[in-house]
């Protein structure tokens, strides 16, 4: 009798087993999907510190492209230029990296990589970064911060590379520190050091904090022939920061260009797919991103610059060619084309253009003719 008892349980049991089985794998199978979807659909942009512009790129990005092509995309904060290459290159998930335009010249001559430029492409230029140098007000030139301790940032920063190369340049020994940006700008403040360096599209929100009676200032940074290779020149006045800069002086200083990078992934791979979603969606939709409340620096882009030193991303190069008339509809007209010809002359007679490339120079010619538009409206 309990034989019989025990086999009727085993049967029951084998047969409740069956009946889950079927329903076990179904969920196992959902799971599976869920996390295929997840990630065919999520696209990675590694940008910057809190308080800088790369954030607040690749929160546009976000605000903009989600749900696009039913894509996600997720921001995630980066610790600088040169760690952003290095996670494109190695770091599981991330598909895209903003970074300066000097990285890949910098990263070639230390030798860091191999073939970085074949590995690493580029999608489009985005945006000028201006060179931030703020001391305190007795500081009024950079020269006397020879011998002084002067913050970098982190080592691997794209402001870290970038100062090392300024200061060089320029022949002026200082002794770099590396600390948080937030813990430089209080620690110029209270004199424990000189002077901050700090590379962002302006206005960067970092120098919100800073009070008139800090007795803080930006300090010019003078645009020299060695500079000329790598850099723009560029101006910070009072409109950037009213509390840095003094209404009627702005300052002179250098940029430098951010850039969309993405690893030179090839056809038929599921990330190729995903970063190709992810270009054309960008591309399709970037009249959005010139409007408000969008960061204003978006206003700065041309998608079809070209970038010396970097090669375009294939789906990018193939994006544009397609819609070259479209990217053409908006040409300037002929009195436009005679004014830029003689702003190409008056350039060529400063010896600038070797300095300024020709998108560059597009850049500098709308604002020159935004501003004699608006000087030139009767009162």
């Amino acid at each position: 009798m309990f034989r019989l008892f025990s086999a009727a349980i085993a049967a029951l049991f084998s047969l409740a087993i069956i009946s889950m089985a079927p329903i076990g794998s179904a969920f196992a199978q959902a799971h599976s999907d869920r996390v295929q979807a997840a990630n065919n659909d999520t696209v990675s942009v590694i940008s910057g510190g809190i308080g800088g512009t790369y954030i607040r790129i690749a929160a546009d990005l976000q605000a903009e492209l989600d749900g696009v092509d039913d894509l996600r995309i997720l921001p995630i904060v980066g610790k600088g230029s040169i760690k952003n290459i290095e996670d494109l290159l190695y770091l599981r998930g991330v598909d895209i990296a903003i970074v300066q335009s000097d990285v890949l010249t910098y990263l070639r001559n230390k030798q860091v990589y191999e073939n970085i430029q074949g590995r690493v492409n580029y999608i489009t230029k985005l945006y000028n970064e201006e060179l931030h140098l703020v001391a305190r007000r007795d500081i009024t030139d950079i020269r006397q911060l020879r011998g002084k301790k002067v913050n970098f940032g982190s080592q691997g920063s794209g402001t870290y590379m970038t100062s090392e190369t300024v200061f060089g340049a320029l022949g002026i020994k200082v002794t770099p520190s590396s600390h948080g940006y937030e813990d430089a700008l209080e620690k110029v403040r209270t004199g424990e050091i000189d002077a901050m360096v700090y590379v962002a599209g302006k206005p960067a929100s970092i120098f919100t904090s800073v009070k008139k009676d800090d007795g803080l200032h930006i300090v010019p940074v003078p645009y020299t022939a060695k500079l000329q290779q790598s850099y723009l020149p560029a101006k910070l006045s009072a409109d950037d920061y009213g509390n840095l800069v003094d209404t009627d002086s702005p300052v002179d200083t250098i940029a430098v260009g951010a850039v969309m990078a993405v690893f030179n992934w090839k056809p038929k791979t599921g990330r190729y797919y995903r970063v190709k979603r992810f270009i054309e969606s960008f591309f399709t939709q970037f009249d959005e991103f010139q409007k408000a409340p969008r960061h204003q620096k978006w206003g700065e882009v041309n998608l079809a610059a070209e970038l010396p030193g970097w090669r375009r991303y294939a789906v990018a190069e193939a994006w544009l060619a397609a819609n070259k008339a479209k990217l053409t509809a908006t040409a300037p007209t002929q009195k436009q084309r005679k004014l830029f010809e003689a702003f190409q002359a008056y350039l060529a007679s400063q010896g600038r253009t070797v300095a300024l490339s020709q998108s560059d120079q597009k850049i500098l010619f709308n604002k020159f003719i935004q501003w004699n538009e608006a000087v030139s409206k009767p009162n």
